[in-house]
């Protein structure tokens, strides 16, 4: 199935891989209940407007099970020096999680076995692939001073400012893993083909990853897919450059949607490339930063930036807007809320709650548990 079909995710959720696999080929058969409690998953999570049914999802699988070969993609895998890793393992990336269930089966590793990270020491840095020399100077300072810090700088691989940002990241002296690239297509050849050394030097330095497996062409959907993905593995998706319809931008609401921090930088008000960037500030779902630090005190851990009372004693509720402390009030203590139901209980926007969530979880006031949100302890 390719990335994101909710109805494959489901049904994995439901009856776990293998069983999955076996119901897909037809090897057994799904049950009237099945169906319902699949129904029940994909409502639950906002995913069934588009579901027609497990008999309209096999028929799409179908024409791909004559090309299933998992032992020949392990084998080149291993040839190549890579490994599938799923949830559960050493190296899984906990912060996927927060995709709920979006989250990825599995992914492809090429690079050092070393474990990714948590989203709060990771920063994504994205943007035009028709960079300006601007566009370039910044991301490089960026990523230089961000992997100096020690954060691990997430990318997507590509021309233009994903490049500068991974080259950066390279020459920074840091003892967490430099960079990441995530792919649109399979880790067994490098696109563009013109970043193959680039590439390389991330697989021998930080990891090189995909959620499609070997052998698979990098589409405008798995481009648009994997973006999800840069968002959920940092704590902060940062847009250094973008045109007013540019990809980046799909990036940075898909942090939006999981409560991460976004930030953009300004640019020349002439410049086109600069056009999407000046759109998320205009509109409110980003941050202006402008250097290393700005983008550092987004993603520090909880309670680096609290002020403290008059007494000396910090309070967790000083400083926060009124929205927030609305929002902090409409959260549960014990079971984990949806946007949706927290924009009625608090009587916000979408965008609003989304956006206080994130600065609520950096403050470590909220938690983002399987997509769902709730007080966290430090708030009491």
């Amino acid at each position: 199935m390719e990335p994101q079909d909710s109805a494959g995710l489901a049904l994995v959720q439901k009856v776990g891989a293998q069983d999955a696999l076996r119901i897909a080929t037809g090897e057994i058969s799904f049950s009237p209940a099945l169906e319902k409690e699949l129904t029940g998953v994909l409502a639950e999570h906002g995913a069934a407007t588009s579901w027609a049914g497990v008999a309209a999802a096999l028929k799409r699988w179908a024409p791909r099970i004559p090309d299933l070969a998992p032992e020949r993609d392990l084998v080149m895998m291993q040839r190549i020096g890579g490994r599938l890793i799923v949830p559960g393992d050493d190296l899984w990336p906990q912060q996927l999680g927060d995709l709920g269930i979006h989250e990825p089966i599995c992914l492809w590793w090429r690079g050092v076995e070393q474990e990714l990270p948590p989203a709060r020491k990771s920063i994504a840095l994205v943007g035009s692939r028709d960079s300006t020399s601007y566009g370039a100077a910044v991301t490089g300072d960026l990523a230089y001073s961000l992997a100096q810090r020690g954060f691990t700088v997430v990318s997507g691989g590509a021309y233009g400012i994903d490049a500068h940002a991974h080259r950066a990241a390279l020459a920074g002296v840091s003892e967490a893993l430099p960079t990441i690239a995530v792919m649109a297509g399979g880790v067994d050849r490098f696109y563009p083909s013109g970043n193959e050394d680039l590439l390389r030097a991330v697989v021998n330095q930080g990891a090189v990853l995909a959620e499609v497996p070997p052998g698979s062409a990098p589409t405008r959907y798995r481009f648009l897919q994997r973006n999800r993905l840069i968002a959920a593995l940092a704590s902060v998706t940062v847009v250094v450059e973008a045109r007013w319809r540019s990809g980046a931008l799909n990036t940075a609401h898909h942090g939006e949607m999981l409560g991460r921090a976004v930030g953009a930088v300004p640019g020349s008000v002439h410049s086109a490339n600069s056009a999407g960037c000046h759109r998320l500030l205009r509109e409110g779902g980003a941050v202006c930063v402008t250097d290393a630090a700005e983008i550092a005190e987004l993603a520090a851990p909880s309670g680096e930036f609290l002020t403290e009372t008059r007494d000396g004693g910090s309070a967790v509720h000083d400083g926060l807007t009124l929205e927030d402390l609305i929002l902090l009030d409409a959260l549960p203590l014990r079971s984990t809320t949806s946007v949706e139901k927290l924009c009625t209980v608090a009587g916000l926007g979408a965008e609003s709650v989304r956006a206080g969530l994130g600065r609520l979880g950096l403050l470590g006031l909220a938690e983002s548990r399987g997509g769902g949100w709730k007080r966290s302890k430090n708030a009491d």
